[in-house]
């Protein structure tokens, strides 16, 4: 069946995705899952790292076309789409684009009021913008890997989350939305230079100003926030399951320690000399009874205290279940658009987009003819 844009707040925006891997393909599935019309334009021998496009799910609610941008006429058939759309992604390293003929000067001369949005993870500009690069050399030279881990290991890797999505695609959708604002006010639009350097940089911001008042050190696995804390952090249970703990504030605090039968140490809370004592206290305790009998103890009460589960367990949390966090299109199970409004609903319409599968149907809404002409006419 043939798929139509969805509804949502954006529902009219018309975006254009010049195919790639990882936070680009992600920014635009946000996008279209907030209601715009998202083409994505596919390069007819796939993309690497690509998954297969029965199962990936950052394509869905948008519609896909072919088109060889090395070809002849392959420019011009996506600035066909560009002179129509409110918006373009690309993921190309600096200067592709424009070799490629769709670049931004090229795009905002067949139309001044485009929101040209640039996601890479070093940026436009700088020593390092040429350099192929994933998300964990983006997050490594921003301190923000660093971050995260125990201070006797290696860092942690936060799968891809941290740099592409968080640092990358998030900002990105910030940007061109924010651009697309002010093109819709002045008539003029502008280039989104969105980096995963700048993003995972910026996501840090609270802790800078913590490490600039002494309140964080510089090292990872001792502070706050990062597992030095014994109240803040995750605890194996007796079945090799765990629990998470976020027991901050004071009230929290007492609460969580008389749940787990530790009350005597509740004055540790603020003497960071028994915080190790404190942690092995916590831990011992933890132990002592199944991941599930945690949760059933801790079940209504502020001690801030979660079961660790995994991605097929999270569609079941009741919580989770009762919201609609998750949802089952096409037979896959994935998270639901995010966030929520309460009049310009949101929903996953359409699975994922399969290459070239759309490429009539958008030549007939978008009125560009020249996508389905006969490449050897």
């Amino acid at each position: 069946m043939a798929k139509s844009p969805g509804q949502g707040p954006l529902t009219g925006v018309r975006v254009v995705e010049l195919a790639g891997i990882g936070p680009g393909p992600f920014a635009a599935m946000l996008l279209a899952d907030l209601g715009a019309d998202v083409v994505r334009v596919e390069r007819p021998n796939g993309a690497g790292l690509a998954i297969d496009p029965e199962f990936d799910v950052t394509n869905r609610n948008k519609r896909s076309v072919t088109v060889d941008l090395k070809a002849e006429d392959g420019p011009e058939r996506v600035l066909d789409l560009v002179e129509r759309a409110d918006i373009l992604i690309e993921g190309y390293r600096p200067g592709v684009a424009e070799r490629l003929g769709v670049g931004p000067v090229t795009c905002h001369a067949r139309n001044p009021r485009l929101v040209y949005g640039r996601m890479t993870g070093w940026g436009q500009e700088g020593p390092l913008a040429p350099r192929a690069g994933h998300d964990i050399a983006y997050i490594a030279v921003t301190g923000t890997l660093g971050l995260i881990g125990a201070p006797d290991a290696p860092p942690a890797i936060p799968a891809n989350l941290v740099g592409d999505y968080a640092g990358g695609s998030l900002y990105l959708v910030v940007g061109v939305l924010a651009a697309l604002h002010h093109a819709r006010a002045t008539g003029t639009g502008q280039v989104v230079d969105a980096a995963i350097v700048d993003g995972a940089a910026h996501l840090a911001s609270m802790i800078h100003g913590m490490l600039a008042s002494g309140g964080w050190q510089d090292r990872r696995g001792v502070n706050l926030l990062d597992g030095g804390c014994p109240f803040y952090g995750t605890y194996e249970t007796a079945d090799g399951r765990y629990m998470a703990v976020g027991a901050l504030e004071q009230q929290f605090y007492e609460e969580f320690v008389d749940l787990l039968g530790i009350g005597e140490l509740a004055p540790a809370r603020k003497d960071v000399t028994r915080w190790g004592e404190l942690r092995e206290a916590v831990a011992a305790r933890f132990k002592t009874r199944t991941r599930d009998e945690w949760t059933a103890l801790f079940e209504g009460s502020d001690a801030c205290v979660a079961p660790v589960l995994s991605l097929r367990e999270a569609p079941a949390h009741p919580h989770l279940a009762a919201r609609g966090t998750f949802t089952d299109h096409g037979g896959i199970t994935q998270p639901a658009p995010a966030p929520r409004f309460s009049v310009t609903h949101t929903a996953v319409h359409g699975g994922p987009a399969q290459p070239g599968a759309d490429t009539a149907q958008v030549a007939r809404d978008w009125e560009v003819p020249r996508l389905v002409e006969d490449r050897d006419g």
